[in-house]
């Protein structure tokens, strides 16, 4: 009895790793670099722990773009450098909105998992930097005091989610939904910015 499950065992690894070696195989036939294009959407936060004015400046929610690198050191595991604009603007002001360009850049570990033949879902996190550059100062009363308040950089750190799909051997059309931290974005009465970012890329795998 012990013999005759021991054979069934064996046959059934052997089963399974006979369906299993075309997909490992597929995974490793895909190539190592990675470049994409992509643009989605960005939605914002409040910038200031301060009301100015009366009122609580805000990131507005805008149109983001920009480009990725990734270089894949195996099926699993990837690197990837990111640079992101997002020509937006600090909404919420008594004295009206003032242009806000929002440029970041990312360094972010990829993790790819369950991948088949056209699919590869994947999680990625890391950190990075980001510089903002307003219009002109904001201005207003802050506990009745006059201010001027001007831009800053700081760091970011980020998290997503998304699934890369494969028409064809090169080609790959990305889907992501990204978590970002920003440090700040201002240089006075300063609050951390939590932004949420869907996005839509497509590829090139060499």
């Amino acid at each position: 009895m012990r013999l005759q499950w021991t054979s069934m065992g064996l046959a059934v690894l052997g089963a399974l790793s006979l369906n299993a070696a075309p997909a490992a195989a597929q995974e490793l036939n895909r190539d190592r670099n990675e470049i994409q294009i992509h643009a989605g959407q960005l939605f914002g936060d409040e910038i200031t722990n301060v009301d100015v004015s009366g009122r609580r400046p805000e990131l507005d929610d805008d149109v983001t773009y920009g480009v990725r690198y990734a270089y894949h050191f195996s099926p699993a595991w990837g690197l990837e450098l990111s640079l992101e604009q997002s020509p937006n603007a600090v909404t919420n002001l008594a004295g009206g909105d003032v242009d806000l360009d929002l440029t970041t850049f990312d360094v972010d570990a990829v993790w790819h998992f369950a991948s088949s033949r056209h699919w590869s879902p994947y999680v990625a996190f890391g950190a990075g930097y980001a510089s903002a550059d307003l219009d002109r100062p904001l201005v207003g009363l802050v506990g009745g005091q006059p201010v001027s308040i001007n831009d800053d950089n700081g760091y970011t750190a980020n998290a997503g989610i998304g699934a890369k799909y494969f028409p064809s051997r090169h080609v790959l059309i990305d889907l992501e939904a990204r978590y970002r931290y920003i440090d700040k974005v201002l240089e006075r009465f300063d609050d951390s910015v939590g932004t949420f970012e869907t996005s839509i890329g497509v590829g090139w795998q060499f």
